[in-house]
Formats: structure tokens, C-alpha cells, sequence
């Protein structure tokens, strides 16, 4: 049985974008790429949005990966090797290998996916993440926490949402950059 996992990387107040939508201070060193790509390879579903999807599908684009760093290229078959659930009330197909399409996900069907699932299921994307945040369905939360303060973007976490943590792992990276994972405690 997997667990359900939200993460991010996260400006320091709290952000995973700047004001202008940008993410470019996102970007992973080869030691923060090669910790990510240790975790992402645990996954084995992904349950995305519309944007996130539209952000991730680089990751099936060659042309867009040539010319990038090892380290980063490093995630390809890891992207490759993991199912994907994209929900969508606006796309009316994927054209893509592991994936699927869903108009809405229900509690019920979540952890069901969860509880079957042979490996971590990951939800990409504060949007997709509240609800399931707000039913109790996360089981972990993790965040590379970057050593920048955006003053404004879309939010991490919802706001008004109460949860008790559990802090599991830490790991600090040359960059500044810091990885936190926690439990939530239902």
C-alpha cells in the first residue's frame, strides 16, 4: 500500500511561484536534482491538474531536453516510468503514454487509487492538493524549501487549512536549499 504525498519546492514565505508565475528560482543543482530524482523514483502515480500536466509534459518532449545537464536529464525515465492521472474538465484527451484522463476525483476513488497502489502516489499542484488536503487524504507533505522570498505567487498550502505534522526527514543541501518531509497526523 502507497501513501498519498504532496510536494513542492517552496520559496521560504511559503509560495511555488513568484507574482508573475515565474520558477525559475525553482531550479535544482545536480545534488538537489539527484535527492528529488531518489524520491520521485518511490512514485508511482502522479495525479495532476491541467497546468501541472502542461508544465510536466517536457518531460516526454525530446527536443526540449536536448542540451540539459545530466543531472537533470537523469529524471527522463523516471518521468517515463510513472503513471499519471490527469484531472481535467476542460482537456477532452492525452495523447500519452501512461496517462489518463478524469473529469473529478472523489475522496472515495483517491484512496482507493492509494490504498492499491504498490508504491507512493504523488498529487502535483497546490489546486488539485486542497481538497484532498482538507478530506485528510495527504498522508505526507514534503518541501524543498529555496532560499528565496517571492513576496507573492500561488500558495503551498490553503489557506485556513489546520493540520497537524510530524517532521520524518530533513536534509540540508549545499545550495541552501532545505528538504522537509512530514507526516500528517489524522
Amino acid at each position: 500500500m502507497g501513501k498519498l504525498v504532496y510536494g513542492l519546492s517552496t520559496s521560504l514565505d511559503g509560495f511555488i511561484n513568484d507574482g508573475d508565475g515565474g520558477i525559475e528560482w525553482t531550479a535544482p543543482d545536480a545534488e538537489t536534482s539527484r535527492f528529488v530524482n531518489d524520491l520521485q523514483s518511490r512514485v508511482g502515480t502522479y495525479l495532476f491538474g491541467r497546468r501541472m500536466w502542461e508544465t510536466m509534459r517536457v518531460w516526454d518532449d525530446e527536443a526540449a531536453l536536448t542540451g540539459l545537464p545530466d543531472y537533470i536529464l537523469e529524471y527522463v525515465p523516471i518521468w517515463r516510468g510513472i503513471d499519471k492521472v490527469v484531472v481535467s474538465t476542460t482537456m477532452s484527451g492525452l495523447d500519452a503514454p501512461r496517462a489518463r484522463l478524469v473529469g473529478r476525483l472523489e475522496p472515495d476513488g483517491v484512496r482507493a487509487l492509494v490504498d492499491a497502489a504498490g508504491a507512493d502516489v504523488e498529487v502535483g499542484g497546490p489546486t488539485l492538493a486542497a481538497p484532498l488536503l482538507r478530506a485528510g487524504l495527504v498522508d505526507e507533505i514534503t518541501v524543498v524549501q529555496v532560499p528565496v522570498v517571492v513576496g507573492s505567487g500561488t500558495r503551498f498550502l490553503p489557506e485556513g487549512l489546520r493540520l497537524d505534522l510530524a517532521l520524518v526527514e530533513e536534509h540540508r543541501f549545499g545550495s541552501g536549499a532545505i528538504f522537509l518531509r512530514y507526516a500528517v497526523r489524522h
